[in-house]
């Protein structure tokens, strides 16, 4: 099996390309044969018609002297036979490309007969034809013994296509050389990408397929190198996530071991040891729920629900947050109803109206409004906390990330936005935010009002 691309594209050409032209010439030798011999005939007919005219007309000595002085005899043989058997014989020959002429074929030309035989395909043929002269009839063969303009013809033609595919070969091995480089280097660029280095640049400038394949092997790598940083952040964020509340728990459960413990420092341990627990069964569950959410097997069971309803029982649900800050709500909160999943929805505004409480300063106001047009309805949750900072907000809604992670006193995983993000998606619809520093965010969700999913149950 040929393993390389340039040696497989290089004999596909030349086989295709031989192939084609020996079996056109030979569809061509044979489609023209009958053509090409008819010529020759008529040419070698009208030579043995001019001596026969000759003998017809004059005595057979003057007649013999005349033939044998013809320059033609150059290019022709010419052989007359008496009815006795007697040869007389015009023009020299070479007698291994001269036809033998049998006691037969004489007869018949004796016999009044005129007789074109081919010797081989489109070569030379010979003509025989009956001589009438004073001294009686005579059996006359006429055959060439150069080669016809036709012959000379295909041996022309043939030498011309056999040059024509040795320079055309020549042309393809470079061509191919061309063709076949910029697929190596991509090939290479494979193996480099496999073995981790996504440090690879491509100088591919040709236009067309190999032009748009390399475009887009390049954005595949581009894409693979951010993938591959967002995995090993993650797995970063992940192990310190984790790491943080294994150490409290595994230094204050050490410290349990005293016998002579305080009974309320005992408490406050255990205490600890709980709420550490706690915060990495919601981290983990968080996890969970974003893996789930990103799968293709997520299910969302679509219902039409009021979607100002939804908002102010979540406002209720989360009350004890608002009240103990003294925070109150403006809301512009007009009916409309939506067809979503329910409870993936009524999270999204759980961790939104969360995030505006968490961050904002005690005795403000969180504004939340509703607006609708024909295709999309539109929530904004608006604050006037810490805000956020432009290069913060580029990366806001990436999992373990914290825009506040310079602020010790908010807690929380960085997993809230990513999981909102990624069921405002599932609805086909879209969340963005507008922020300053200290002067507050507003977060922006537009969903279409009869969202369909491809994988939404019915």
């Amino acid at each position: 099996m040929i393993a390389s691309l340039y040696t497989r594209v290089v004999l596909i050409f030349l086989s295709s390309v031989i192939g084609g032209t020996v079996i056109g010439f030979f569809v061509a030798t044979w489609i023209f044969e009958e053509q090409l011999n008819e010529n020759l005939q008529i040419t070698l007919l009208d030579f043995g018609q001019d001596v026969a005219q000759l003998y017809e007309t004059l005595p057979v000595e003057d007649a013999t002297t005349l033939v044998a002085g013809m320059k033609q005899l150059n290019s022709y043989h010419i052989r007359i036979y008496e009815e006795t058997g007697e040869l007389q014989s015009f023009g020299s020959y070479d007698e291994d490309s001269i036809s033998i002429v049998t006691r037969e074929e004489v007869k018949e030309v004796l016999a009044g007969e005129l007789v074109q035989v081919p010797t081989n395909g489109i070569n030379p043929i010979r003509l025989a034809m009956p001589l009438n002269t004073e001294t009686g009839t005579k059996a006359m063969f006429v055959e060439s013994v150069s080669p016809s303009s036709s012959s000379f013809l295909v041996k022309w033609i043939f030498y011309f296509l056999a040059f024509s595919l040795i320079s055309g070969s020549v042309f393809v091995l470079v061509a191919a050389l061309f063709l076949v480089r910029p697929i190596k280097k991509l090939t290479e660029a494979t193996r480099r990408i496999a073995g981790g280095d996504f440090d690879v640049k491509l100088t591919i400038k040709q236009k067309g397929e190999l032009g748009t394949l390399a475009r887009s092997f390049e954005e595949m790598m581009r894409d693979l190198q951010q993938l591959e940083q967002m995995r090993k952040e993650f797995v970063s964020n992940v192990s310190h996530e984790v790491q943080s509340p294994l150490t409290s728990i595994s230094g204050y459960a050490a410290a349990l071991k005293q016998v002579d413990l305080d009974p309320n420092d005992r408490n406050r341990y255990v205490d600890v040891i709980i709420a550490e627990a706690g915060r990495m069964s919601k981290m983990s569950g968080s996890l969970l729920k974003l893996s789930l959410l990103e799968s293709e097997s997520q299910q969302l069971r679509m219902t039409t629900l009021g979607l100002d309803e939804q908002i102010r029982r979540v406002i209720v649900a989360i009350q004890p947050q608002w009240s103990a800050r003294t925070i109150g709500f403006e809301l512009d909160l007009r009916e409309v109803e939506i067809t979503a999943d329910h409870e993936l929805l009524n999270q999204v505004w759980m961790n939104l109206l969360g995030n505006s409480i968490k961050f904002s300063e005690e005795n403000s106001v969180i504004g939340v409004s509703i607006k609708q047009d024909s295709e999309n309805i539109t929530v904004r949750i608006s604050d006037t906390g810490i805000g956020i900072s432009p290069e913060d907000q580029k990366r806001i809604f990436e999992r373990f990330f914290k825009a506040d992670r310079s602020h010790s006193k908010y807690e929380g995983s960085g997993m809230g936005l990513a999981i909102v993000k990624q069921i405002v998606m599932l609805h086909q619809g879209e969340i963005r935010v507008e922020s300053e520093l200290n002067r507050g965010t507003t977060f922006i969700v537009t969903l279409p009002i009869g969202t369909v999913s491809s994988n939404a149950e019915t």
